[in-house]
């Protein structure tokens, strides 16, 4: 068995556990025995875990932290929800539960586990459903239309944006309406519907200037002005608006520095292939020197995707010791 299939493996036995589908879970599980008390305490170690393995998965690729997150939805996780703990308990551990098991869906899709991915989003927004956590509900929709935009399921990728975008409507973080009116702009884009892409960028716009630079708790409040940036400018980048597409990419590497080396390669990379459109060759070999640089020692489908583009693009230009230089670094990634 390699190691996508132990991966997937151990993951079906974690999240068997979470098996939580409807409003009346927490009920059946509030005040029933059970081998261990839970408390806030425990809320907030998985809290805690989930910020540390975000951190790292940030940094190094999802791939790379995905086992140890299994791991901890596996033994601490699923005994906690075995657990017995007063109804208050019970929400706010369904809710941090959602949130891991958004993390894992979101590394188990870095890590190119697609189906994987898709299952951790749904039972992402079951948990959350069930306890009432929209914006957690609305951010799980949010992974699976972005999913579905990336393998070309458009149709779907739009219902599920807009789904997305209703579940949060209400929500007073800007971060998070940004979060979401941009991942309908993504997949207005993807269908060809410049005006309504248009419209929702503009309206991410507005909720991201009036946000506060410094993240929040929540998984929506993390949403930084720099990725906002990043996919505000591959939207444009989409509908063919090169010029405005790379002055976004610019704005994200400079103004908001990105220093996560995973989301700046990925950044990098981007801009590279903008500016190779606009016919800027030596600029878009420049940039994918630091993009090379940036994406060393990580693992992620993403960037694995930036270095096939790359030789692409580079098959296609003549020869020149510049583009031959920057062939001989790929090559050394296997």
């Amino acid at each position: 068995m390699d190691r996508r299939q132990l991966l997937t493996a151990s993951a079906a036995l974690g999240l068997a556990a979470l098996g939580l589908p409807d409003a009346e879970a927490l009920t059946r599980h509030v005040g029933r025995p059970g081998p261990v008390a839970v408390g806030m305490g425990e809320v907030m170690a998985i809290r805690t875990m989930t910020t540390e393995l975000g951190n790292a998965a940030s940094e190094t690729g999802g791939g790379q932290v995905l086992h140890l997150a299994l791991g901890y939805l596996r033994t601490d996780v699923r005994r906690w929800l075995d657990g017995r703990y007063a109804d208050l308990v019970g929400r706010e551990l369904f809710a941090a539960t959602s949130q891991l098991v958004q993390l894992v869906g979101w590394m188990a899709r870095d890590e190119g586990l697609d189906g994987l991915s898709r299952r951790c989003h749904l039972r992402s927004y079951r948990l959350a459903a069930a306890v009432g956590e929209n914006e957690l509900a609305a951010t799980a929709l949010r992974g699976l239309a972005d999913q579905a935009i990336d393998l070309g399921h458009t149709p779907a990728a739009v219902r599920l944006a807009e789904a997305c975008a209703q579940r949060g409507r209400n929500l007073h973080n800007p971060k998070a309406l940004a979060y979401y009116s941009t991942t309908y702009a993504r997949a207005a884009a993807a269908v060809g519907d410049r005006v309504l892409a248009a419209q929702l960028l503009t309206s991410a716009q507005k909720a991201i200037e009036s946000a506060p630079v410094r993240p929040g708790e929540s998984w929506a409040s993390h949403y930084s002005h720099g990725r906002w940036a990043h996919e505000a400018g591959m939207i444009h980048a989409r509908m063919g608006n090169l010029p405005v597409a790379e002055t976004h990419l610019d704005h994200a590497l400079e103004t908001y520095g990105l220093d996560r080396r995973r989301t700046r390669a990925i950044v990098l990379a981007d801009l590279g292939q903008v500016q190779h459109r606009r016919g800027n060759t030596s600029e878009a070999c420049a940039t994918w020197h630091d993009f090379l640089d940036c994406a060393e020692g990580v693992r992620s489908v993403r960037i694995d995707g930036g270095i096939t583009a790359i030789r692409g693009r580079l098959s296609r230009l003549p020869d020149h010791p510049e583009h031959q230089n920057l062939s001989d670094r790929l090559a050394l990634r296997g």
